[in-house]
């Protein structure tokens, strides 16, 4: 039975088993997915029982960190020096990183080469500003103030890239136009503090679409004021599901439809709301 896993530190819960095996079952495969809890003083020591896998996932805090045992590093992999998903060929570990592809599939019909928010500046939001970067957007990312050092350190780094990038930073509280999309990359609104909006009203009124990387809850208070506008508003379910989609086509090459994409979506967010409503 082929054997994958997700390794972090601490992992707690995670869906990456029940997004996975779905996948798997879906594709008419028998296979066993694991969480794998690995102290940061282990790391490099695992890596025999790794490569006796044919694939795995890596989240906090080893998405660099593992990157000295991986082989070859795909594009997306160099682009962000941040590694997600590992693919055994034949005895060398392939790294790819798939986050980026569920937050590009996620907003494929977004307008992401206009004016676009990204809040938050942490990995997952650095990862976002650049892929808007990449589709042309006039970027603007928001921070609270104590990120401003390691925004503008980013942004130094983004223009010696991407010396075309339209892209500034502002806190988050000083904002008062009109922007086509606003994202969500920071923690605000996560479980249980879903009483927490990244945004005032005011920027929620004026836009058009939002995306939040938050999956739980499946709704916040952000999405929840955008959609209660009228807005095209979407969580982070579909980005985790897309992710691990790709996963599987980088393992083994399998294809899933749109309707079995969102019947897993559907099914996680329900998941959730029901895991949140019992405790």
């Amino acid at each position: 039975m082929e054997r994958y896993t997700l390794i972090g530190h601490p992992l707690g819960h995670s869906m990456s088993p029940f997004i996975h095996e779905r996948l798997f079952a879906m594709a008419g495969k028998t296979a066993r997915y694991t969480l794998t809890d690995i102290a940061p003083e282990r790391l490099l020591d695992e890596e025999p029982f790794l490569r006796s896998l044919q694939g795995f996932n890596i989240t906090i805090p080893y998405k660099m960190s593992v990157i000295p045992m991986i082989d070859q590093l795909d594009d997306s992999t160099q682009r962000y020096q941040s590694v997600n998903c590992v693919a055994n060929q034949n005895g060398m570990l392939i790294g790819y990183n798939t986050d980026c592809d569920g937050f590009t599939m996620s907003v494929k019909d977004y307008p992401m080469d206009g004016k676009v928010l990204v809040v938050g500046c942490g990995g997952v939001g650095r990862m976002i500003a650049t892929e808007a970067l990449r589709s042309g957007a006039d970027l603007t990312i928001g921070i609270i103030p104590q990120d401003k050092a390691l925004v503008e350190a980013f942004l130094e780094e983004t223009r010696q890239r991407m010396p075309q990038a339209t892209v500034r930073c502002v806190v988050t509280t000083q904002l008062h136009e009109k922007f086509d999309v606003i994202i969500n990359a920071s923690p605000v609104g996560m479980f249980p503090k879903v009483d927490a909006c990244p945004v005032q009203d005011e920027l929620i009124d004026q836009a058009d679409y939002f995306f939040d990387v938050i999956y739980n809850p499946t709704k916040t208070l952000f999405l929840k004021k955008a959609l209660s506008r009228g807005k095209v508003a979407n969580g982070g379910a579909a980005m985790l599901v897309l992710q691990a989609v790709r996963a599987h086509e980088i393992w083994n090459g399998d294809h899933y439809t749109q309707e079995q994409i969102a019947l897993i979506i559907r099914a996680m967010e329900e998941t959730i709301d029901a895991q949140n409503a019992a405790s």
